[in-house]
């Protein structure tokens, strides 16, 4: 995978890769929101993330690589798609 098309935020670590990014936000209300609105969106690409982890204003979202141990166009497709929602969330 080429760095140069990850998503906007995301960053590659680890072998194999996995893709992570924080998302910040200024009250719970809106961490609870983009959550409940996350797991909408990952139940209906079928695609879940590794791992979520959050406090009351931020989220940490980890995405891992497909059976083939590559990050490949879903995973970056879905990364791509969670950062629409929190633009759409944020505004």
């Amino acid at each position: 995978m080429n760095v140069a098309k990850l998503p906007d935020g995301w960053e590659s670590r680890g072998k194999p890769p996995t893709l992570f990014r924080r998302f910040v936000f200024g009250r719970y209300n809106e961490t609870r929101d983009f959550l409940d609105a996350l797991a909408a969106l990952t139940d209906e690409a079928g695609l879940h993330p590794q791992n979520i982890n959050f406090a009351s204003t931020y989220v940490n979202i980890t995405l891992d690589a497909n059976d083939s141990g590559e990050l490949g166009e879903a995973e970056l497709s879905l990364a791509t798609r969670i950062n629409q929602l929190y633009l759409k969330k944020s505004d």
